[in-house]
């Protein structure tokens, strides 16, 4: 079973920067796709970026691309989202998932099948 918990979310003003981390546990998740999501009080989960399994493939939500970078580490079986330039728009809890056997699972939430419990992001306007 792999158990994914996130880390490294907090307030921080606008403009300024956070690295989210994504540790999984249980079994490695290095052949697996991951994406990072994002939902606010009342909506349904956003996409924020996807990586495959080698971390040669990256994708992102167009309102975050240029800001923020997904990337990994297999041997430590870790996940990050580098978030720069933040804004009061990007205040949500965000969320790793990953999907068992996948490479690159995508951009849409119903495709991953294991989440983390969140972090929240918290940029005052």
């Amino acid at each position: 079973q792999v158990q994914l918990m996130e880390s490294g979310g907090g307030l921080v003003q606008a403009g300024g920067s956070l690295r989210l981390s994504c540790e999984a546990s249980g079994r490695s998740i290095r052949s697996y796709g991951v994406g990072w999501f994002r939902q606010t009080p009342g909506n349904e989960r956003e996409f924020v970026a996807a990586i495959d399994w080698s971390g040669g493939s990256r994708y992102y939500a167009d309102s975050v691309k240029g800001r923020f970078t997904i990337s990994r580490d297999n041997n430590k079986n870790m996940v990050y989202l580098q978030m720069s330039s933040l804004k009061p728009e990007d205040t949500a809890v965000y969320y790793c998932a990953t999907r068992y056997g996948t490479p690159l699972v995508g951009l849409k939430a119903d495709g991953y099948d294991i989440w983390g419990q969140g972090t929240q992001v918290t940029v005052p306007s």
